[in-house]
């Protein structure tokens, strides 16, 4: 993790935007510290479908039912 002063990340903040693609920056002025928020895609999880990805339904699916409800509603009236 590399700890930046807020008056050095001004000076050089395109230095520290690409070195936040590779590991961790954290600005830091007199009071707080935070965080600068620059991941890239090799470092981001990849997630795999799980149980409700294949319970979803499709818009299609979604489409036909409400008009179905819509249909309902109307023949009320």
């Amino acid at each position: 993790m590399t700890l930046v002063s807020s008056n050095e990340f001004a000076v050089n903040q395109q230095r520290y935007l690409s070195l936040a693609r590779k590991e961790d920056v954290c600005i830091q002025n007199e009071e707080d510290m935070y965080p600068l928020l620059c991941t890239s895609i090799e470092k981001q999880p990849i997630l795999e479908p799980d149980e409700d990805f294949y319970k979803a339904i499709t818009m299609e699916e979604v489409r036909e039912r409400l008009h179905r409800v819509i249909d309902k509603l109307y023949a009320k009236q």
